[in-house]
């Protein structure tokens, strides 16, 4: 398991994270991912954040390595093209799905890869997920980053806990970065279209 919750640096740099841009009672849309990775959240705390990004981009020294995530670069050029971390965060909560990860012979292991885990952690993830929604929500949308497993996952908890009104799924950065690279302006334009179309719901 991936808890970086333990780690007293990690608690340290997701309280002025937190301290930073959430330090207020405007809601915010909401943004699921699957879970903590290895090289991201999984260290900082903060989702889709790697240490290199938190210090460059958020402004937050950190002693961790600063190795660039994937998904974390993908995530910062989006935020950027809506305007930077303040305009972002200011409108948008980033979560996952389920709030601790996991590995599997050193590799990145999802959620939902194991119907046994999957199975385990439900009443954990519901529970996780609807104290975060209490923390307040502009609209009941959220948006799901992958169009594939959790997103499927995210549609079956709605169908029996009826959390959210519409989901809206976008690609995973890590698809959009290893698969997609070339397509990555269109994939960050995708995902400010969203941005925008819950941002008139509101």
């Amino acid at each position: 398991m991936i808890y970086p919750f333990a780690h007293p640096e990690t608690i340290s740099v997701m309280t002025q994270f937190f301290h930073r841009y959430y330090h207020d009672s405007n809601p915010r849309h909401f943004i699921f991912g699957i879970n903590p990775g290895r090289f991201g959240s999984g260290i900082t705390g903060v989702g889709f954040t790697d240490a290199a990004h938190l210090e460059s981009h958020c402004g937050i020294k950190n002693s961790f390595s600063k190795r660039v995530e994937t998904s974390s670069e993908f995530i910062y050029e989006v935020i950027e093209a809506y305007g930077g971390t303040s305009a972002f965060y200011k409108d948008f909560y980033i979560t996952s799905v389920s709030p601790v990860g996991f590995t599997k012979e050193g590799n990145n292991y999802n959620y939902y890869d194991d119907k046994a885990l999957r199975a385990k952690l439900e009443k954990f993830i519901i529970h996780n997920i609807q104290t975060q929604l209490n923390f307040g929500q502009k609209n009941r949308d959220i948006i799901c980053i992958g169009q594939g497993k959790n997103l499927k996952y995210l549609q079956e908890l709605n169908k029996r806990y009826t959390l959210f009104d519409t989901i809206h799924a976008l690609p995973h950065p890590r698809w959009v970065m290893q698969y997609k690279r070339k397509e990555k302006s269109k994939h960050i334009d995708a995902y400010l279209e969203v941005f925008e179309k819950l941002q008139h719901a509101s």
